[in-house]
Formats: C-alpha cells, structure tokens, sequence
C-alpha cells in the first residue's frame, strides 16, 4: 500500500491538491489498516484525509530547498527502470 504513496515536494511541475490528497488516502488506508472504511468508520476516515491532506499541503509549503526541482517524467523513468531491474526485465 505505501509504495503508492510518492514524494511530493520539489518537483516540477508541483504537486496538484489531488496528489496531496491521494497520498493522504493511502497514508490513512495504512495507519487504519482499512482499505475500504466500514459505513461506520466512513466519516471518520474522511475526516483523516481532509486532517491529513491539509496538513501536508502546510508542510510543502514551508519548506525550502536550494536544490533544483525534479522533473517528474524523468523521476518516473528512473523508477520504471528500477522495477525492471529489479523485476528481471530488460
């Protein structure tokens, strides 16, 4: 579930709400250890992601880096390439 949750901070293009809030999903789908809420726990767990999403949207937002942005395309091809490394693929 946790390799679903990427780095968000210093790329280029920046990280859209939507991103955010995906990685709030899953961060709260494995602290919960649900992936589907109960209709019980479903307000609950919605209430985390919106806590959750706003704090990270504060966090990447003060913080800084001298470092250059990343580009995301290229990010995604170094990590393809790791899969296939480490999945026997060429």
């Amino acid at each position: 579930m946790c390799r679903n949750i990427k780095p968000l901070f210093n790329f280029e293009p920046p990280a859209t709400e939507a991103d955010v809030r995906a990685a709030s999903f899953q961060f709260v789908r494995k602290v919960s250890g649900m992936t589907k809420p109960s209709q019980a726990n479903t307000a609950a767990f919605e209430q985390a992601v919106d806590d959750v999403t706003a704090v990270m949207q504060t966090l990447l937002g003060a913080l800084t880096t001298a470092a250059p942005p990343k580009n995301r395309e290229q990010e995604a091809a170094k990590a393809r390439a790791r899969f296939a490394k480490r999945n026997g693929a060429s």
